[in-house]
């Protein structure tokens, strides 16, 4: 009997042209959904039937009451080795494998350079101005060089950010709750003595947090009002660290110069939300693990994750 293998979220159909499934051929049938299902009801009935899934990021919840409607579901593999939307106890309940593959950090360090680089020298406004043959030089670049860059969060991905701004002569100052100086140190940088005085201080902030009970709402009104008005914020990471009311109010003030954005509490982003037009943005559409490195992963190992299950002896278990 041939095995029903859905792939979810393959926003630019590459799944299966980017990763070898032939060992796979005769025993599953795999097909790929480029749509993006917003609701548990699309969901159920798009995957009834299929037998493994495999889920992109923690784009698509799968709770309790998603996986009770999917009685066949045997085997759900996500991209990483972290997942904080799927319910593990109800998987289990269930009789469904979770999996996971590898997944690299260097893609979301280069994206969150893309993004404060396009920011500091006005990248958009200006190559849009040449195209559709607008004034000749429109902004004024911000410097990096000798300016200080603030780093909330200093694991992987924030110590990799910190080694870039140090090559371009940046100061670089760090904090999260369990940060200590040591640590700090060790990656080149300074513990900044709070999360006010980071904000306060810096010229760019960029965050680099794990979402948790803790962090959730990290950046408010309050926080928000702490950055200079020639300041620049840039979130990779996760939505919910920034409130987004509160960084549309900045933005739409002129309260900061700019803010760089990846990520949003609702993805994909429905088209009049009004981060879509908001001024002083430079938003990309969750890039931030997109690149054909992390997809060769995450769908190569992927393929393995199926065969060793098929095998009888799952790999890369999450749970």
């Amino acid at each position: 009997m041939t095995l029903r293998c859905a792939v979810l979220d393959d926003f630019q159909s590459i799944a299966t042209a980017i990763a070898d499934w032939s060992p796979l051929a005769g025993q599953v049938e795999v097909a790929s959904f480029p749509e993006h299902f917003a609701t548990e009801d699309e969901l159920a009935e798009a995957l009834a039937g299929f037998d493994i899934v495999v889920t992109l990021r923690e784009r698509v919840p799968f709770p309790a009451t998603l996986i009770e409607r999917l009685p066949g579901l045997k085997l759900l593999i996500a991209s990483g080795m972290r997942n904080s939307v799927i319910d593990y106890a109800a998987a289990e309940r269930a009789g469904v494998t979770v999996c996971g593959t590898a997944s690299s950090s260097t893609p979301p360090v280069e994206l969150t350079w893309a993004l404060l680089l396009g920011l500091a020298r006005g990248i958009v406004t200006e190559s849009n101005g040449l195209r559709e043959g607008g004034p000749w030089q429109q902004t004024v670049g911000a410097d990096l060089h000798g300016k200080r860059l603030g780093l909330l969060g200093l694991g992987k991905i924030g110590a990799k950010v910190a080694q870039v701004a140090l090559a371009f002569g940046m100061e670089v100052v760090a904090w999260s709750q369990n940060l200590t100086e040591e640590r700090a140190a060790e990656a080149g940088v300074k513990l900044a003595a709070s999360k006010e005085e980071l904000l306060a201080t810096s010229d760019f902030v960029s965050v680099h947090l794990v979402l948790g009970e803790r962090t959730r709402g990290l950046l408010g009104a309050a926080e928000l009002a702490l950055l200079k008005p020639t300041a620049y914020l840039v979130n990779t990471s996760r939505s919910g660290l920034v409130d987004q009311d509160a960084l549309l109010a900045a933005l739409h003030e002129g309260r900061i110069a700019g803010a760089g954005v990846d990520v949003f509490d609702v993805e994909p982003l429905p088209a009049e939300h009004p981060l879509r037009t908001a001024p002083r943005l430079l938003a990309t559409p969750h890039l931030g693990y997109v690149s054909e490195l992390n997809y060769r992963t995450y769908y190569g190992e992927a393929v393995e994750d199926i065969q060793a299950w098929l095998a009888g002896a799952p790999v890369r278990r999450l749970g």
